[in-house]
C-alpha cells in the first residue's frame, strides 16, 4: 500500500498537476493541504473520476485539508484539532481508511516569530502532542502525516544558519516536534534514511529549486504497528519541476501487509 502527503498551495489552481500525479504515481491514500477552497469548491468529480473517494474539509483563500483514497471511503473521525473550540481554521482531518487511522494536518506556519502567529502555532504542537498521546492508545496501525512547517534538525534545511530566527526552524518547535517522536512515533523518512539531505519545499523565489535550496517539513509519523510495516519511503521531487506546480514535492511511503 502507498500512502502520500501533498501540499498542493491551491487545489483548483494546481488541478492539473494534481490529476497528473495521481495518475503517474497512483498513490493508494493521499492526504492534501492548503487547498485554498471552501468547501463547496473542492473538486469532487474531478477526483472521482480519477479514481478517489474524498472527504475534505476547506476554507476560503486558506489553510484546508482533505483524504483521498481509491481503497475504500474514508470515514471521517474528526475535522477539528481537539483542545480549542474557538480554533475555525481548516488545518486538520482525520478518518479511518481501510483499517488504518489516518491524520492529516497542515500546522501553522508561525511567522512573524515572536507574535500571535507563532504563540498560535506553538498552542497547535501542544494540542497535537496530547492528541497524538491518545493515538498511540490505538491498537491498529496510525499515520500522521502532512505539511508540519517544521525542520526538525541542521538537515533537514539549506544553510540552517539562515533560518535560525525564523518560525519553521526556532528551538521551541524543533523541540515540540522532539517530543512529539518521544512519545513513541517513527519519521519515516528518517528511519529509512537517516543521513541523506532529503527536501519537500523549494520556494519560488531565489531559483531555490534549481540551486536545490529546500527544507524538509512535510513528514510522516507512524506509530509502532505500522512502522513495522514500513518498506520504503520518498520523495516525488521532480513534480516539483512541473509547469504551475505547488511549491511543495508529494512525499510517500510504502506499507506492507504483514510485519517485517
Amino acid at each position: 500500500m502507498k500512502i502520500a502527503t501533498y501540499n498542493v498551495n491551491g487545489i483548483n489552481g494546481r488541478l492539473p498537476v494534481l490529476l497528473r500525479w495521481l495518475k503517474e504515481s497512483a498513490p493508494d491514500i493521499v492526504c492534501l493541504q492548503e487547498l485554498k477552497a471552501p468547501q463547496e469548491k473542492f473538486p469532487e468529480t474531478a477526483i472521482s473520476e480519477a479514481g478517489y473517494q474524498a472527504i475534505w474539509h476547506g476554507q476560503k483563500s486558506w489553510n484546508g485539508v482533505a483524504i483521498l483514497s481509491r481503497i475504500g471511503a474514508p470515514e471521517e473521525i474528526n475535522k477539528v484539532l481537539p483542545g480549542d473550540d474557538d480554533d475555525t481554521q481548516s488545518r486538520f482531518i482525520e478518518a479511518n481508511v481501510s483499517g488504518i487511522r489516518v491524520v492529516c494536518l497542515y500546522l501553522p506556519n508561525g511567522n512573524p516569530a515572536p507574535g500571535p502567529k507563532f504563540d498560535y502555532k506553538l498552542g497547535w504542537f501542544e494540542r497535537l502532542k496530547i492528541h497524538a498521546r491518545e493515538l498511540l492508545k490505538l491498537d491498529g496501525p496510525v499515520v500522521i502525516t502532512g505539511d508540519y512547517n517544521v525542520m526538525p534538525t541542521d538537515l533537514d534545511v539549506y544553510k540552517p544558519e539562515r533560518w535560525l530566527d525564523d518560525a519553521l526552524f526556532r528551538p521551541e518547535v524543533r523541540q515540540h516536534f522532539k517530543e512529539l517522536i518521544e512519545q513513541g512515533w517513527t519519521d519515516a523518512i528518517r528511519k529509512l534514511q537517516p543521513g541523506e539531505k532529503i527536501y519537500t519545499f523549494w520556494d519560488y523565489f531565489r531559483n531555490a529549486y534549481a540551486r536545490d535550496a529546500g527544507l524538509r517539513i512535510d513528514h510522516f509519523l507512524l506509530n509502532p504497528v505500522l512502522e513495522k510495516r514500513l518498506l520504503a519511503a520518498g520523495v516525488d521531487r521532480d513534480v516539483r519541476g512541473w509547469e504551475k506546480t505547488s511549491d511543495h514535492a508529494p512525499v510517500w511511503i510504502e506499507i506492507g501487509d504483514q510485519e517485517r
